[in-house]
């Protein structure tokens, strides 16, 4: 699975040129993994490993930072069902609501939940530390991180500062991009 969803994601989401990254870091490439977590072949697969990256972390559901994460927990989420388990996913917002509930988190989270996080594109793990501070603020723990592409740009060492276990599906070095 590893060597086809590379192969779909060279196809698909590696972008050249002069972009600039969520980061404000220059860069001569761009991955746009959405195309890829979007697409039905790719969706499957990042669904099935994600789904057996996080099985030692035994969650109470998945869930990640929109709209990075959105398809990716959906297919965990389908995954597990097709499994004859019930992973269920979440959403957490750029900001909370300002109606309605006011949730900041959506779907299927609670209180007191171990959970794991999820992204596309993992660099600098700025959206990932807000997603974490999120679900602690909301009293969630998160105990794992996943991520479909590994940047290899600094946001691991920031993740497992936090004492987070991550795994990359996939890194640049895999897809062999050299780094910036």
């Amino acid at each position: 699975m590893k060597e086809r969803l590379k192969e779909l994601i060279l196809e698909k989401s590696v972008f050249w040129g002069d972009f600039t990254l969520a980061s404000g870091k220059k860069s001569p490439y761009y991955i746009d993994a959405r195309i890829s977590t979007l697409f039905p072949e790719s969706a499957y697969i990042i669904g099935q490993m994600v789904y057996e990256a996080l099985q030692p972390w035994s969650p109470d559901a998945v869930g990640g930072y929109s709209i990075g994460a959105d398809p990716i927990v959906t297919s965990v989420a389908l995954v597990s069902h097709l499994k004859g388990g019930s992973l269920p996913a979440f959403i957490i917002r750029k900001e909370a609501k300002d109606h309605g509930r006011g949730k900041e988190i959506e779907g299927n989270f609670q209180k007191g939940m171990r959970v794991v996080l999820v992204d596309d594109v993992i660099t600098t793990a700025g959206s990932l530390l807000k997603g974490f501070e999120a679900v602690e603020r909301q009293g969630g723990r998160v105990v794992g991180v996943c991520a479909v592409l590994d940047r290899q740009e600094g946001g691991r060492e920031k993740i497992e500062a936090l004492g987070v276990p991550f795994v990359p599906l996939l890194t640049l070095d895999d897809l062999g991009i050299q780094r910036d």
